[in-house]
């Protein structure tokens, strides 16, 4: 869905990020940020999950890193576009997860083609039923055995490969392969660190006004657009747009007393 970030918000958030010496404070704010710009994440990874057969919550948890990456590295003076930087290490992120699962050991050429069959037969059933069929409604029609049915599509997402490379970004001005050799590793366990931030986003909304917190919550654990929202509430769009901002802002100042008590 698409969902408006204000970005303006994010590199005020990024220039005192850049100022913090606590660490705790740092990582607390990294990831308001990070929870703040999820939409785009979202966004990048939907448009390649169209041409992968990997689930599309995979890709996200993937390109969250990327976006991690994104906060830390980020450098105004080089890239005056954190959304452009931000989607370019996103999108870096989940091709790399893809390449290395592309790299696995090759499926036998047998399965590969049974692969190809039940993706066709997948396809036909969907058509046909104008829903994406079971495992078992594949193997019924195909008369096959559903394990079998489900080794061929395990297959078929392993030997999946994506080309990126076609995604274009209209800023010129940033150079982005400058960055291609500074990019610090990220560890998974840094998603733990985003559900524990959530975990606290959550226990601070019940220190907000009810109409900000319902806002707050459509928007990143409902993944509602800002239209969505605007006509479940009865208000329109830049309405809120105006509270989620107003909304973003109390839990910075909330999540930051909690920090420093």
């Amino acid at each position: 869905m698409s969902e408006i970030i204000n970005f303006e918000q994010v590199t005020q958030w990024l220039e005192e990020y850049q100022k913090i010496d606590s660490q705790k404070q740092k990582d607390q704010l990294q990831n308001l940020i990070a929870i703040t710009c999820m939409p785009l994440v979202k966004k990048v990874a939907r448009t390649l999950a169209r041409r992968s057969t990997d689930p599309v919550e995979d890709i996200i948890q993937v390109g969250s890193l990327g976006l991690i990456k994104a906060i830390r590295l980020y450098n105004p003076e080089i890239s005056r576009n954190f959304k452009s930087y931000a989607t370019y290490l996103i999108t870096g992120e989940i091709r790399h997860y893809l390449r290395d699962k592309a790299s696995m050991i090759k499926a036998p050429r047998a399965i590969q083609e049974l692969a190809y069959r039940v993706h066709k037969m997948t396809l036909e059933l969907i058509e046909e039923m104008g829903e994406k069929p079971t495992d078992h409604q594949i193997a019924d029609k195909m008369e096959l055995p559903v394990d079998k049915v489900k080794e061929a599509i395990d297959a078929d997402r392993r030997k999946t490969t994506l080309s990126l490379d076609q995604l274009s970004f209209q800023d010129d001005d940033d150079n982005f392969s400058n960055w291609s050799d500074k990019i610090a590793d990220v560890n998974y366990e840094n998603l733990q660190s985003l559900r524990e931030d959530r975990i606290m986003l959550t226990e601070s909304l019940q220190n907000i006004e009810p109409e900000l917190k319902k806002i707050v919550e459509l928007t990143y654990f409902k993944d509602m657009s800002q239209v969505e929202i605007a006509n479940t509430m009865g208000i329109s769009q830049m309405q809120v747009s105006r509270k989620l901002k107003k909304a973003l802002n109390l839990l910075y100042d909330i999540i930051n007393e909690k920090q420093s008590a």
